[in-house]
């Protein structure tokens, strides 16, 4: 009862990222620039893939490569504006689509970020597919430092059924002993909860990843935008999410009481490692590409998700930014909160830094349905999520992701 209540709080306010107006102009960017400097991150998208999995809502095309070259060249542009405004950023993360689909680019576009910036990490995202003996030995020479390999499953059968055909759970496999140690953490992503998915299937997979040794597993549920969920349903019959706390368990028994360090609620590590969410690392991150997202002081900022839209408006020498919402100071204080929570830990002499108030005054209520509920504890300056509030905070993050992606899915459609 308390993830479905705490989670239908976060899917009501999420309908509100529909409500997206007004364009961004040069003078408010050079001012975000000019306040934030290097307190940014940088996430890069590049939504080429070679085949488009059916499940995914992330703004992905077909791989073309003059389309993909146009494409970097494009992203090179938008980045320089960036630049030219005062923003020097120094972690950055690369999602798609599938990043590592054309190499050279990548390489070359890296090797831009180092001569402009001083480059402290690199996350970079990739499938199995595509890690080749070579294709590892780049990515070693650029200087990525944490690998994430979208595996979602080292069953065939569950492969089939996700429409990942191309390539086997045997060959995974391989490629993550390929990849093991030589980045500073090696991510394997699973899904749980996938229609057809059973427990046994599930507790495999997560058995399968601790044999292979790998840093770091990042689970994702479900989270499909409304047509997604409709394709799924009449593919399936059904898309039941009772389930997913007897998944989420399974990853608690496994992992949590077997010595991993819960680095975010869906992201379990051997150790203190790097995570790809952006949005715990940084109050404030600048997305770059074709339906990136940015978040700026309380303001969310979209992309253009067209191909040639986005062309366009980089030709021109403008931003790509084609939406803005502005939140409410409410909104922000509980954005703040979700998001730290997520990451397992909210600093309240931080939330004080950057509102200027004191949380227990601000969300006094949330904080209080929170303790009674068992979901956070206090201490030190320190609010932290107990094992009990694990769930309750990842269905919560689920919903406000779901969120984004029907906005995502909004866009596509609607040629924004």
């Amino acid at each position: 009862m308390i993830p479905w209540f705490a989670g239908s709080v976060v899917r009501h306010s999420g309908r509100s990222f529909l409500k997206f107006t007004g364009d961004v102009d040069a003078a408010y960017i050079a001012r975000e620039g000019r306040e934030r400097g290097s307190g940014v991150s940088l996430y890069i998208h590049i939504p080429f893939c070679r085949t488009l999995c059916p499940f995914c809502c992330f703004n992905r095309y077909l791989f073309r490569e003059d389309l993909a070259r146009r494409y970097f060249r494009d992203l090179r542009k938008e980045l320089d504006i960036y630049t030219e405004s005062g923003f020097r950023f120094k972690d950055f993360y690369f999602g798609g689509g599938t990043p590592t689909v054309l190499m050279d680019e990548l390489t070359d576009f890296v090797g831009h970020l180092r001569s402009q910036f001083e480059v402290r990490r690199v996350s970079l995202e990739t499938t199995p597919r595509e890690l080749t003996p070579d294709t590892l030995k780049r990515l070693q020479d650029i200087g990525v430092n944490r690998l994430s390999v979208g595996v979602q499953s080292f069953d065939n059968t569950l492969l089939k059924a996700m429409g990942r055909t191309l390539f086997k759970a045997e060959d995974s496999i391989e490629k993550l002993k390929l990849a093991q140690g030589r980045f500073d953490t090696v991510n394997v992503d699973l899904m749980f909860n996938f229609p057809t998915q059973t427990l046994e299937q599930f507790k495999s997979d997560v058995r399968i990843f601790k044999e292979l040794g790998a840093d770091q597993a990042t689970f994702y549920p479900l989270m499909p935008s409304p047509h997604k969920l409709d394709a799924l349903t009449k593919k399936f019959r059904r898309v039941d999410t009772s389930p997913e706390k007897q998944f989420y368990d399974i990853i608690l028994l496994e992992l949590l009481d077997a010595g991993y360090k819960a680095s975010t609620a869906w992201c379990f590590s051997r150790g203190d490692l790097m995570i790809d969410e952006y949005i715990i690392d940084y109050d404030d991150y600048i997305g770059i590409g074709a339906g990136s997202v940015s978040f700026l002081g309380g303001d969310f900022l979209v992309n253009s998700f067209s191909l040639e839209g986005y062309h366009s408006l980089i030709s021109d020498g403008r931003l790509p930014i084609v939406r803005m919402r502005r939140l409410s100071d409410l909104e922000h204080y509980r954005y703040y909160m979700l998001t730290r929570f997520f990451g397992m830990s909210l600093n309240t002499m931080q939330f004080k830094q950057r509102f200027g108030s004191d949380i227990h005054a601000r969300l006094w209520t949330e904080l209080l349905f929170f303790k009674a509920a068992g979901i956070i504890k206090e201490k030190g300056g320190h609010i932290s999520i107990t094992r009990l509030g694990m769930f309750p905070v990842g269905t919560m993050m689920k919903e406000f992701f779901a969120s984004l992606n029907t906005l995502r899915e909004y866009c596509i459609e609607s040629g924004i």
